[in-house]
């Protein structure tokens, strides 16, 4: 997973105003005890970093890979 497509999930999921909000204030234990922000800018993988989130938050399984989007036709 690409930086971008961690942030894409992330406001899709909370909105764009509160995923950074989250990114940088919940710290997340099975991370250190870090933030998402702080997780990413050591060098954590973003799939890790997002799916800590997605267990923190209770995000449903199904939503865990993003929303589908349909294809332009």
């Amino acid at each position: 997973m690409r930086l971008s497509d961690f942030w894409r999930l992330m406001e899709d999921e909370f909105g764009s105003g509160y995923a950074h909000v989250l990114a940088d204030d919940l710290v997340l234990t099975d991370l250190g005890g870090r933030t998402a922000s702080s997780a990413l800018a050591a060098g954590e993988r973003p799939k890790r970093v997002w799916l800590s989130i997605c267990e923190a938050q209770d995000v449903p399984e199904a939503r865990r890979l993003g929303r589908d989007i349909k294809p332009r036709a």
